[in-house]
């Protein structure tokens, strides 16, 4: 008689299990690309007409559009920050296809501001790695880049004054907005009980103190011009760490040791896109602007009224020298409604006779979820 054969393992049955499981996956990868191949055929088509019309590739009320109806129509476990960065970089590609844009950026690569670039416009652009915030300014009013990306505020740090003075002196429009979290990393390619020396910018030093008098109280720290330079400089270097972003560390190759040793964690960085186009309104907006208070008691008092008055937010104010004459300063405000709402465009018109000069810098949608 013919001995019964031993029941399948535990081990047998879960290999069986994820090979139909990978199976599956196989499947829907495989209409997934059927239907990226589909999307990408008709993006080409968008890209010929916008060509032939003068019609901006980049389109933030667009992007807006597109990311509120897949964020909706998202039923999970996806987060809906995983399906936004898929559809972001879905979006960049698409761009490759309609007409490849070249963005500016304050570098070195590997930056915060790179951080935000990428995050933003996804992979598939081409970014340009400029040195200063002014030269971002220069590189767009030139058209030599389609658009620029530039530090405008932190939640920590305040107003970035090299992006307002350079307002003062471009022409250019804000065209979009973006809203990054700071997260400082300890790099190394040693092991952490072997840094000695600590390299970053000293602002960077200033939001980690707590953490590096904790954690490492005896070491070096050694300030750099950038976070990207500190990163370069610990990559070869031994018994040396740099505080700085993952992305700097892959870019360099240096492993992180230590993720979000800020000492506040909602350290949020606002960018702004400047572009030379006119963001359409999408019914959720902001408005920029800039002026000079003409020389009468109260008139900056009697700008601001002209805005309460309309029920008009003001969610920022900042101000800095006019480079014009000594103690003659530019404002700048920030209102929630767009400059072609009827409210809005009558309170800008009211808000101009108190003012010396008075120029909007541009709408574009309000964003308010961090990427």
């Amino acid at each position: 008689m013919t001995a019964p054969e031993p029941p399948p393992d535990a081990n047998e049955l879960a290999e069986k299990d994820l090979d139909d499981l990978r199976r599956r996956i196989d499947a829907v990868d495989g209409r997934l690309i059927a239907a990226l191949s589909e999307r990408a055929a008709i993006v080409t088509e968008i890209g010929r007409s916008k060509r032939a019309s003068g019609y901006p590739i980049y389109a933030p009320h667009r992007e807006r559009q597109v990311l509120a109806r897949v964020l909706a129509a998202n039923p999970g476990p996806l987060t809906d920050r995983t399906v936004e960065a898929i559809y972001r970089e879905l979006m960049s590609g698409s761009f490759a296809l309609e007409l490849p844009l070249r963005v500016g950026y304050l570098g070195p690569r590997g930056s915060f501001s790179h951080v935000a670039a990428t995050r933003h416009f996804g992979s598939s652009v081409e970014f340009d790695d400029l040195h200063e915030i002014d030269h971002v300014f220069e590189e767009v009013a030139a058209a030599r880049c389609h658009y620029g990306l530039v530090p405008y505020e932190n939640s920590i740090g305040g107003g970035i004054t090299d992006t307002l003075d350079a307002f003062q002196q471009h022409k250019v429009t804000i065209y979009a907005e973006s809203m990054i979290e700071v997260r400082q990393t300890l790099l190394a390619n040693c092991l952490p009980n072997e840094v000695e020396r600590i390299y970053s910018k000293p602002q960077v030093f200033s939001q980690c103190r707590r953490w590096l008098s904790k954690h490492y109280p005896e070491a070096e720290l050694l300030p750099t011009l950038s976070s990207s330079r500190a990163v370069q400089q610990a990559a070869d270097e031994p018994a040396a760490a740099a505080i700085g972003s993952e992305l700097a560390g892959e870019i360099y190759g240096v492993k992180p040791l230590f993720q979000q040793i800020q000492d506040k964690p909602n350290n949020i960085t606002r960018f702004l896109i400047i572009g030379r186009e006119e963001a359409r309104p999408t019914g959720d907006d902001k408005t920029t602007i800039m002026f000079v208070t003409a020389h009468k008691p109260g008139a900056l008092v009697d700008v601001l009224a002209v805005f309460r008055d309309a029920s008009i937010n003001l969610s920022h104010i900042d101000k800095r020298p006019s480079g014009r004459t000594n103690w003659e300063y530019t404002f700048f405000i920030d209102c929630d409604q767009h400059q072609e709402d009827a409210t809005m465009a009558t309170a800008i018109e009211e808000a101009r006779s108190h003012c010396l000069t008075l120029q909007v810098l541009g709408s574009y949608p309000r964003v308010g979820a961090v990427i």
